[in-house]
């Protein structure tokens, strides 16, 4: 029976599409490392209705996560909307269920970092980012930023930090991402994906 390749999961959640545009675009940059595969994932919305609402795969996009998919990755790169500086409550709702994992130690060792879309500029990116690793390190997971030997990180006029990737859509319209905020994207997936090789 053939082993499962080794891949580094994607998750995010996303209203808009932008977190998810910058969930493509770092699976491009895990794709450019050989051994290693991306896996992307999303999670479904939460609401105050305690009744199951939404049928259990989504009409589009990424497949519903499970911890399945968390538990067996090589690596993690963890995607919201800021939601007042933090993580969006469906993807805090979906790592909320993962005691197991923490108990057992299952994520221990492994690569992570976190990426995030505002609609401002000065939305909460850095907060954002910096917010959703806390329970990465509960976890035991090996941080991952984007170092400024990335010359994107000097020249965006948009979204990047060396916390992460970071998108800025806009209030209007939502902007596409900027040619420098693809860089790092990519950038971000590269090094998790050589990190979770040199971990293994």
């Amino acid at each position: 029976m053939a082993t499962e390749s080794p891949y580094i999961l994607v998750l995010y959640y996303s209203r808009t599409g932008q977190t998810a545009e910058m969930a493509t675009q770092i699976a491009r940059g895990i794709s450019k490392v050989s051994g290693l595969d991306a896996r992307i994932r999303t999670v479904p919305p939460v609401s105050p209705d305690t009744e199951a609402s939404l049928p259990p795969v989504p009409d589009s996009g990424a497949p519903y996560a499970t911890k399945a998919d968390l538990e067996h990755c090589a690596g993690l790169a963890l995607g919201s909307p800021t939601r007042f500086g933090n993580m969006a409550s469906p993807l805090k709702y979906f790592l909320d269920t993962t005691g197991d994992l923490w108990l057992s130690g299952a994520l221990a060792g492994k690569p992570a970092g976190a990426f995030t879309s505002t609609g401002s500029l000065h939305g909460g990116q850095e907060t954002t980012l910096l917010t959703m690793m806390v329970p990465l390190l509960h976890h035991g997971m090996v941080l991952c930023g984007v170092p400024y030997s990335e010359k994107a990180l000097n020249e965006t006029t948009a979204g990047g930090t060396p916390y992460g990737p970071s998108h800025w859509a806009g209030t209007g319209q939502p902007k596409a991402l900027s040619d420098a905020e693809k860089t790092i994207c990519q950038t971000f997936g590269q090094r998790l994906a050589n990190l979770a090789i040199k971990l293994r």
